[in-house]
């Protein structure tokens, strides 16, 4: 049952009332209990009269056991997401908190959207006080503007080095997006990802940080459900997370993401640890050609067993490492991984956005988990390359390594150990003769450990005969 109060705090008794200039402020109160079933999520509507300048608004679980996540849609859709933040969120016209997205303030039926994230406790109650104001109490954030992909900031052909998994505080990390910018610049690296959290508010700030660096930002989000994580790289406008409710679905994330021009590519995928982090293991069952990279290191959690097993049934996914630093490079404990902890290399003709893309599609990535002074592997194959597959009867598959001497440097094939070997020098290079399948491809990868952790990995090559 949803119990809906407003109180008028404005100057004029009719503030709400026919074409009367709406004036002062006015509260709304919202309670209720969380409706059962399996819908993971439910929507709280209110209405919005012309003339508001800015809406709050403030919530509670009532609960120390249960958790329920936060955001606001406008009469068109999306206006934010602040997912398990406890503070009071701000939307105006010309500004707005962290997670949230600026501009006109339509007149309408709003609706703050909750999800189920937990519900452990019965009853689970909710209040949220909605609060329209004529007069905005944020000050303009003349910074911000529409995103717009910036032209290439190099020209030049080579491994390009950054991050694909990272938060500020625009979802539930802590640093400044100019404080990870300049993390990300101090480690050395070409790229980041601020992947927020089911929120594309950070997009509106990239243009006026790009102008002051030469690290790439990134578009994208992180595609956070309580079934799976994914990050939606390259993508700009907000994809709908909310599967199973009003239409939302996990392959119709995948299609906007592809009709975006971005790539889908699936996080943490065997990160199974309950309430730890809600959701961050993958339990969708989705065609494995659609997917288009797996974070095989996320963090120090490995996903390679599920991209391995992706790769089985017919996926062509390219390999990803992100560090998902939510402490600007301030963390601690042993589960903690710093910025480019681990970080991604890219083969690109140029540092650009569609660069990087085209990078990953070709399947052109190397996973440094030790960050971008670790052990390297450039792997190339003979024969003529379109997107991740080779085309030759009969091939040599090279593989040059560097920062590894001492290790091991494992070749495999099909998802396999081929053979390993000793790396006795730096750099150290690797040659094999391959012979094409009479049909179908072989898959080819090399990686490195040291003792018995995993060092770097690189995407597979796949070999067909060249008649195919």
């Amino acid at each position: 049952m949803l119990a809906l109060i407003l109180v008028s705090c404005s100057d004029s008794d009719n503030s709400t009332q026919g074409d009367t200039q709406f004036e002062g402020e006015v509260r709304i109160q919202i309670s209720g209990e969380v409706p059962a079933g399996e819908e993971t999520y439910f929507f709280l509507p209110f209405e919005v009269p012309e003339g508001v300048d800015e809406i709050e608004f403030n919530h509670d679980d009532l609960s120390g056991e249960n958790i329920l996540d936060w955001g606001l849609d406008d009469p068109v859709g999306f206006r934010g997401w602040g997912g398990g933040k406890s503070e009071a969120a701000i939307v105006g016209v010309d500004a707005a908190s962290p997670s949230y997205v600026p501009g006109p303030i339509p007149a309408g039926t709003w609706e703050v959207v909750v999800g189920k994230a937990k519900v452990a406790e019965q009853p689970a109650r909710y209040e949220v006080e909605v609060i329209l104001r004529a007069t905005a109490t944020l000050a303009p954030q003349t910074e911000r503007r529409p995103y717009e992909s910036p032209p290439g900031l190099e020209s030049t052909a080579r491994w390009y080095v950054g991050d694909f998994h990272s938060h500020t505080v625009e979802s539930d990390g802590s640093p400044t997006i100019a404080e990870l910018i300049s993390l990300a610049e101090s480690r050395g690296l070409d790229f980041v990802l601020m992947s927020e959290h089911n929120t594309v508010s950070q997009l509106s700030w990239f243009p006026s940080y790009q102008m002051t660096t030469s690290v790439l930002l990134l578009p994208g989000m992180e595609f956070t459900t309580y079934a799976g994580h994914a990050n939606t790289i390259g993508t700009t406008e907000w994809i709908d997370h909310r599967t199973g409710v009003r239409g939302a679905t996990i392959e119709g994330a995948i299609a906007d993401a592809h009709a975006q021009g971005g790539l889908f590519s699936i996080n943490h995928p065997l990160l199974n640890v309950g309430d730890l982090c809600i959701g961050c293991g993958w339990q969708y069952d989705v065609a494995p050609e659609t997917i288009d990279a797996v974070e095989v290191m996320g963090g120090i959690f490995s996903g390679v067993a599920f991209w391995e097993d992706l790769l089985d049934r017919g996926g062509r996914a390219a390999a990803l490492g992100g560090s998902d630093d939510h402490r600007g490079g301030n963390g601690e404990g042993p589960l903690y991984s710093p910025l480019a902890m681990p970080a991604t290399r890219v083969w690109a003709e140029e540092l650009s956005v569609a660069g990087i893309l085209d990078g990953i599609r070709s399947g052109r990535t190397v996973v440094q988990v030790y960050g971008p002074d670790g052990p390297m592997i450039e792997a190339g194959m003979e024969g003529t390359r379109r997107g991740s597959t080779v085309f030759a009867d009969t091939s040599v598959l090279r593989a040059s390594v560097t920062a590894a001497a001492g290790m091991v440097l494992r070749l495999w094939k099909n998802g396999e150990v081929m053979a390993t070997f000793d790396v006795t020098g730096d750099p150290f290079v690797h040659e094999v003769a391959l012979e094409a399948p009479a049909s179908g491809a072989d898959r080819y990868r090399y990686d490195i450990l040291d003792g018995k952790s995993l060092a770097a990995l690189t995407s597979y090559i796949w070999l067909r005969r060249a008649g195919d």
